[in-house]
């Protein structure tokens, strides 16, 4: 072929990117590893201990959830009510161990999400970025969202926002309910509710939102003690070694700093000289990041259905870099809202996304590969990869934050 006729030759893409069955294949492939891997099959790993967490502290709470009555005086236990829910769900297979029967349940939810996800992409024609994210972020994480419920919450999460963008009669009552059930479950998907369009529709979801949750509450109430007990249990919360309030310390620790780190509160904490500031300046920065969204929300003039999940993935980007905890879990929000941003090809967020997607290796490369030696040893190459981790966080907040207020602009 003459080299004038390949100057105009179109370069080749990769087809199978586009394809929905690839992303489907590659979830399944990973998924045949991790699954098992969380159940810690040998030869996988090791003797098939399970996590800590379900084996131990999910177990723990399931039985006294069992008895009729919440945890109250477990100190980690600091969930709203609706938190019961994922933690009961493995009984509805008394067959298995609890432990099994948990990761089981996640990943059915996971599956589920996937199905969700291709339907929308084969039936709708929304864009296959979404289950690719879905499959290979969330693989990236390695065995952490099958052994947290975190998952469960998420997929309540996307599918709230799913059903609001069929924009029927009926979606914003829907999506208020779901959006109080997610709540209950982990309070940040009440973040969901700052994108809504403005007057009727926002009008019919905060209400559902309101309804639904009372009625939820009100029956968690009545029908088990302490079931408003995580209304107070957040209150000593301190600065957890990954937060972004952390960093600071993590290099004082090799300047001298008296201080050190310490079990508490169901996390690993800093507890020292100039902590309680810090831990107040988060607070602060949250109460910023809450200001910032209620002006967003005044001056937008944008009513797109992209715009609903573009907001909620900002707010709860906003609010997971000024809390004094981020644990690798909270990745597993932001990959699901990521992908229901995705699935609109007109969102804001997709730089932001793949900032996200990268942040999730360097989350599994601070956990659980070098936590031990950022906790206990204060290891240059764990702090680094703590910096670069929370660095890209901080940087995927601000960027959406632009993004979202030049979406909202009119004109724009």
């Amino acid at each position: 072929m003459p080299r004038s006729s390949l100057r105009g030759a179109p370069l080749p893409r990769f087809s199978a990117l586009r394809s929905p069955w690839a992303a489907l294949l590659v979830w399944g492939l990973t998924r045949l590893w991790l699954v098992p891997a969380a159940l810690k099959l040998p030869p996988l790993d090791g003797d098939g201990t399970l996590d800590p967490s379900v084996d131990r502290v999910y177990r723990g709470w399931f039985e006294v959830l069992s008895g009729g009555a919440f945890p109250a005086h477990d100190v980690s236990w600091q969930y709203p009510p609706g938190a019961a829910l994922p933690i009961l769900a493995p009984g509805v297979l008394p067959s298995l161990d609890y432990g099994l029967a948990f990761i089981v349940t996640a990943a059915v939810t996971d599956a589920l999400v996937m199905a969700g996800l291709l339907w929308l992409v084969v039936r709708r024609g929304r864009s296959v970025a979404a289950p690719w994210l879905w499959a290979v972020a969330l693989a990236v994480l390695s065995t952490v969202p099958w052994n947290r419920f975190d998952l469960q919450v998420t997929a309540i999460a996307m599918a709230a926002l799913a059903v609001a963008a069929s924009r029927r009669a009926w979606a914003d009552r829907a999506f208020g309910a779901l959006v109080a059930l997610g709540a209950l479950v982990k309070v940040w998907p009440v973040l969901l509710l700052a994108g809504t369009e403005r007057g009727r529709r926002t009008r019919r979801a905060w209400g559902a939102a309101a309804v639904a949750g009372a009625v939820l509450l009100a029956v968690f109430a009545l029908a088990m003690p302490h079931a408003l007990s995580f209304l107070t249990a957040q209150k000593s919360r301190g600065v957890q070694i990954e937060s972004v309030g952390a960093l600071p310390f993590h290099v004082a620790r090799h300047l001298g700093w008296s201080g050190t780190w310490k079990a508490k509160d169901g996390s690993h904490e800093f507890v020292g000289p100039g902590v309680e500031t810090v831990s107040l300046v988060m607070q602060g920065l949250t109460v910023l990041a809450l200001g910032w969204l209620v002006l967003w929300r005044l001056r937008s003039r944008r009513s797109a259905p992209w715009l609903l999940p573009d907001a909620a993935l900002t707010a709860v980007l906003l609010f997971v870099v000024t809390s004094r905890v981020i644990s690798p879990q909270y990745l597993i929000w932001l990959v699901g809202l990521g992908a229901v941003c995705l699935l609109c090809r007109e969102t804001s967020q997709r730089p932001v996304v793949a900032l996200i997607a990268v942040a999730c290796l360097f989350t599994t490369l601070g956990f659980p590969l070098l936590y031990r030696e950022l906790r206990d040893d204060a290891d240059p190459v764990a702090i680094a990869n703590l910096f670069v981790r929370d660095g890209l966080l901080v940087a995927a907040a601000g960027w959406s934050a632009v993004r979202l207020w030049r979406a909202g602009r009119v004109g724009h």
